[in-house]
Formats: structure tokens, C-alpha cells, sequence
């Protein structure tokens, strides 16, 4: 493969240039494009490579979202000082443990780790410290904190973004596509270094860590109760036969696109989930006829789908699933007012004043402190109320130390019978 453009090394000096995204240098690889690490010997001098390197390692992964069933890696790009780039192609080895052993000890620069660490770990790469430039993004309280948002704000460059939606299980891999995949990590070392500085500035250096290390303490993912509700368009579906219709074309769908990992919107599409639910069709013949049936792709499978749907309209009604999906939280915020107006004048106290310290401070309100923990304290607010039980609440949802400093007090406050307001 023929080498890409050089880039300049440092960012524009004319200030005015850095606001306007159009007139930035599009950013070019320094080193050309490498090939794609896909042999044993190949990986053995990568892996041999990184291990000599010195400083953080800049680590991305491609999956292929929106057409495979598996959110595996497709490829995996690295850069580090005194290594330069690599591209790995991790399905030859499904293993790539010998790689990320020997930059285990090193921090590794991640954009949006919560994204990539499943699947980097799923091939043998897991890190022992992470900065993740996305949240650190957020922290600094950037509007925008996409990797090409950040990279054109803080360095002045114009990142290509035309291969972000692309199929990465596709092989080969097409040169356009590895350029972009490569300019991913390019400039993430210097990035990190840029907001580190910015981080230290503002006095929020201790929150960043405390950040990166609970990325890496949380546990897994569990998978939701009912995911088939979430299915786009369920809020046209009224009665719960829909409802068991939906959840069994649902988990047909998903049992067809596991065995052939191909995503399961590929197989059919939830709008023809949803129209099948809505129609109740009474016999095969009759779902063909549906506007959203009549594709090659679910005509393929058109005996499953019916027998999904038969097997739904010959349920039981105390088999049939419940009209709301099962939560273990509050209700629903919009309906405080009538159920507790205590609960609702707490909840609007809080949010109001989590609202004014992040924007004090310049973030989200949401990285300053989970919405969902704010809802629970405010519906079962602890009983005998102090900062203390406060922060013990807080800390057993999983807030930082920094986030129960900043809003352990005012929460305390809304809490308590003096903060209660009437509703407007």
C-alpha cells in the first residue's frame, strides 16, 4: 500500500483558523500506512515492537455495528512513542493476549473506552490504566467531545469521518478505510497530553483519575430484563397479545441473527415487528401481505415469523407479558406530582442545585452525578438525613469521591423539609 500524505507536526498558529473546521489542515498519517498485521510473524515483531516503545499507548477498535450480530473487533489499531502505528486484524489470532501483555503496564489512551475495552478484553487486551480523552472531554466541558470534535478543537486539525459507519468484518479492507481507521490513533498521545495540561489548569486532574479507575473497577454489563421492549416503535403497540407478539418475532429474529452473526435490523427490521404486532394477522398468507413482510430478507424466514406469531396469538392471558417493562426504581419522574408531591418537591430541589455546581464547574450534569441516583435518593431518601448518610448513599451508587465533595451538602438540603417547594 502506497504511503499517505505527512502531516505538519504542529497546529496552525492563526487562532481564527482553529474555530472554523473548514479551513483546518486535514489531519494526514506521519508515517504512511503500514500493512495489516494478519501473520504470526508479523504480530510477533509488533508485539516485540510495542514492548520497546516508551510512554502511553494510543488504542482503538473497529467493530462492525449495524451488520454483524457480535460486537467482536474487526481490527484493532495501536500507536505508541518509538513503536509507530500497527493495525492488527485480530480474527486470524482470535488471540491477541501476547499484544496486550506487553503493554499491560503502560497506560493506554482510549476514546470513549466504555465503547471498546468489551471487545478489546473479548481478544486478550485488557489495561490496567486507562485516560479516556471522551470523558475527559466532558469534564473539561467541551460541547462536543467525538474524537474529531476534540482533535479539531484542542490540536486544530480536520479528521476524516466518512468511514465511521462502515462494514469492518469486510475482507480485505479497503485502503481508504485503514487510513481512517489509523488516523484514529494518530494524534491520541498528543491529545491526552494536551487535556491532561488543560485537566491540571482547571483543578479537575483528581477527578480525571478517579474517572479513568472506576472505568475499570465497574463491573459487567448485565444484560437488561426484556430487551425485546426495546424494539423502535413499541409505543404503538397497545394490548399485551401485541405485546407477546412482539416479544416472540423478537426473540425468532434474534436466534437467526446469533447463528449467522449478522444484526438482527438486517434480518428484519423492528418496523416490521411492530406491524406484525399491530395487524395481528390471522394466517401466514396475510402477514406476507404486510408492507414490511414483502422484502427478500423476511419473506427468507417467512414460516418462522408465522409460526412466532401463531404461538403468541395461542397464549394464555397469564402467560402474556405485562403492559410496562419491570424496573426496580422509582416511577417515572412526570408522575411525582400526583403520587408523592414530597418526592417531587425533593427531586426538583436536587436537581436544581446538582444543576447549578456543574454549571459552576463547566460539565454535564450527568457526569457530575448519575440522574438515576438523584431520582432514588429523592423518592427513599434515607431515613435520620445528615451529610454523612448522604455520602454513604451516594458511595454505594457508585459516586466518586469528587462527585459526593461537590453535592453531598445540597443534596443533604434538598432532602430535608426545608427544601420542599410547591409544584408549579
Amino acid at each position: 500500500m502506497s504511503p499517505a500524505n505527512t502531516q505538519p507536526s504542529s497546529a496552525p498558529d492563526d487562532p481564527t483558523a482553529q474555530n472554523q473546521e473548514g479551513n483546518l489542515p486535514l489531519l494526514e498519517l506521519r508515517d504512511g500506512l503500514s500493512e495489516v498485521i494478519d501473520t504470526d510473524s508479523a504480530l510477533t515483531d509488533t508485539v516485540e515492537a510495542f514492548r520497546s516503545g516508551t510512554g502511553p499507548v494510543a488504542v482503538d477498535a473497529e467493530r462492525a455495528s449495524g451488520y454483524r450480530y457480535s460486537h467482536r473487533a474487526y481490527l484493532v489499531q495501536l500507536r505508541r512513542e518509538g513503536s509507530g502505528s500497527a493495525l492488527v486484524d485480530p480474527i486470524p489470532f482470535g488471540d491477541l493476549s501476547a499484544l496486550g501483555d506487553a503493554i499491560v503496564d503502560t497506560e493506554w489512551i482510549i476514546h470513549a473506552a466504555n465503547q471498546d475495552l468489551a471487545c478489546l478484553a473479548e481478544v486478550g487486551m485488557v489495561p490496567r490504566q486507562v485516560f479516556d480523552t471522551e470523558l475527559a472531554g466532558r469534564l473539561l466541558g467541551y460541547p462536543k467531545v467525538g474524537l474529531a470534535s476534540l482533535v479539531s478543537e484542542v490540536l486544530g486539525y480536520r479528521m476524516r469521518k466518512e468511514h465511521s459507519a462502515a462494514d469492518w468484518s469486510t475482507r480485505p479492507l479497503p485502503a481508504p478505510w485503514l487510513v481512517y481507521a489509523a488516523l484514529d490513533v494518530e494524534m491520541l498521545i498528543e491529545l491526552r497530553n494536551a487535556i491532561e495540561q488543560e485537566l491540571r489548569r482547571e483543578g479537575k486532574w483528581d477527578w480525571a483519575e478517579q474517572e479513568f479507575a472506576a472505568i475499570l473497577d465497574a463491573p459487567p454489563r448485565e444484560p437488561k430484563p426484556d430487551p425485546w421492549r426495546r424494539t423502535s416503535g413499541m409505543h404503538r403497540v397497545r394490548n399485551r397479545r401485541s405485546l407477546a407478539v412482539v416479544r416472540a418475532l423478537w426473540e425468532a429474529r434474534d436466534q437467526i441473527a446469533a447463528s449467522a452473526d449478522i444484526s438482527p435490523g438486517r434480518v428484519l427490521p423492528d418496523a416490521a415487528i411492530v406491524e406484525a404486532a399491530s395487524a395481528m394477522p390471522t394466517d401466514r398468507d396475510t402477514l406476507q401481505k404486510l408492507t414490511a413482510f414483502k422484502g427478500r430478507g423476511a419473506h427468507r424466514h417467512m414460516r418462522t415469523w408465522w409460526e412466532a406469531i401463531d404461538h403468541a396469538r395461542r397464549l394464555p392471558d397469564s402467560e402474556l407479558p405485562k403492559q410496562g417493562p419491570r424496573y426496580d426504581g422509582p416511577p417515572p419522574a412526570r408522575a411525582w406530582a400526583d403520587r408523592d408531591p414530597d418526592a417531587a418537591a425533593r427531586l426538583s430541589a436536587a436537581r436544581a442545585a446538582v444543576a447549578e455546581i456543574a454549571e459552576a464547574h463547566r460539565l454535564p450534569t450527568e457526569n457530575l452525578l448519575a440522574p438515576d441516583t438523584i431520582r432514588r435518593l429523592a423518592w427513599s431518601p434515607p431515613p435520620d438525613l445528615s451529610r454523612e448518610v448522604v455520602e454513604t448513599f451516594l458511595r454505594d451508587h457508585h459516586a466518586r469521591e469528587w462527585q459526593i465533595a461537590l453535592t453531598a451538602e445540597v443534596l443533604t438540603a434538598a432532602m430535608t423539609s426545608e427544601a420542599k417547594k410547591p409544584l408549579d
